[in-house]
């Protein structure tokens, strides 16, 4: 869901651009950054772009079936509205 290596990239831009007496602890940093990312990102419920093509895609089947619908229905109404005229 998450790309990691782009996860990787910004824990690293991070550490890179603390003073160079934090740098010391870059390594550790970056690894706390990268954890911290990957949770606050897994709470935000995201899908991946794959899962939102999939669903727009049911979407767009599922409105064409409801025009479809829809005409039968306003066909069937206008066939009914006649034999009651007949009638």
């Amino acid at each position: 869901m998450i790309n990691a290596k782009k996860l990787e990239e910004i824990a690293h831009q991070i550490s890179e651009s603390m003073p160079s007496g934090i740098k010391q602890f870059a390594g550790e940093m970056e690894e706390k950054t990268k954890q911290v990312l990957q949770s606050k990102l897994a709470q935000l419920d995201l899908v991946t772009r794959e899962e939102f093509d999939v669903q727009t895609r049911v979407l767009m089947r599922t409105r064409e079936k409801l025009a479809d619908l829809e005409q039968k229905m306003a066909d069937l109404e206008a066939k009914l509205a006649e034999s009651d005229k007949s009638e």
